[in-house]
């Protein structure tokens, strides 16, 4: 029984081999083998570590055009100042501003927020028609820089797209001249000195009101006074809170009191109860 498979199975082999050959497909399979022959590998040179660590990595083949380098020139302190977090009072900083340094502020976010309202709430008091925008003041508009900016879509309305001259008057009706460069929607020229005559911080905020085409009212409102104002307000709101805490709690107990009631056995009262 053996013997007859594999006469069957050798005779089925021949009978594919002589197929192939008929097709063609030996001879295409012979002419791959040779055509895929292994490629010899390449002997790679160890690389010199040494090198690697003095030498920077380049791209281009071409030879380097040796220029002039500032960076040896410059003194690397490797004390407080290589830290990546550095103190708001740092000597960098400290470098570019008009004020002395115990005169700039750091506001906080309520002190912000105060200001904000405040100016809000007095321009809703005047009911003036002119258009108006309130601006909260950071370091760069009234310490250092001195470029403000102002709302896009109140400068598309109001301003054509050019550089012109315009002028800000005080509270005490003192004017300013200054300059509103138009494609970049602020102000520059001229705002520096209105910033530090009235002594500008961080955290203030401004209302400025457009009572002429060529000439801004501004309102300041300073933001630890008007902490202070809105103080009574707070009180006011931190009482409704606690109220609507109180009032909160009660209906919980309530509730619960009503649940395990639900959940008691029904017992027979006594007689006139």
């Amino acid at each position: 029984m053996a013997m007859a498979y594999e006469e069957a199975r050798k005779l089925r082999l021949q009978e594919n081999h002589k197929r192939f050959q008929d097709l063609g497909i030996s001879q295409i399979s012979k002419t791959l083998t040779h055509i895929t022959k292994k490629t010899p590998q390449r002997n790679h040179k160890p690389i010199d570590k040494a090198l690697l660590a003095t030498a920077e990595p380049r791209r281009s083949s071409r030879v380097r055009t040796v220029i002039s380098s500032y960076r040896d020139d410059v003194v690397v302190d490797t004390g407080r100042t290589s830290n990546l977090r550095r103190s708001r009072h740092s000597s960098t900083w400290a470098t570019y501003i008009s004020r002395p340094l115990h005169e700039c502020k750091f506001a906080s976010y309520e002190e912000k927020v105060g200001a904000f309202k405040a100016a809000e709430k007095f321009q809703r008091s005047l009911k003036s028609p002119h258009p108006y925008f309130v601006k909260s003041m950071v370091r760069s508009h009234v310490y250092s820089c001195f470029w403000l900016g102002l709302p896009s879509r109140f400068c598309a309305d109001n301003f054509p797209e050019e550089t012109m001259e315009i002028e800000l008057e005080d509270e005490e009706g003192e004017v300013y001249e200054a300059v509103y460069i138009g494609r970049r929607a602020g102000l520059s020229g001229g705002w520096k000195r209105f910033a530090l005559d009235h002594k500008l911080d961080d955290g203030d905020a401004l209302l400025f009101e457009l009572v002429e085409p060529k000439k801004f009212k501004i309102y300041v409102f300073k933001g630890m006074r008007t902490l202070i104002l809105l103080a009574p307000e707070r009180e006011a709101e931190q009482r409704r809170q606690v109220k609507k805490k109180k009032k909160k709690k009660i209906r919980m107990l309530k509730n619960q009191v009503m649940r395990n009631t639900a959940q008691e056995p029904l017992r027979d009262h006594p007689q006139g109860y």
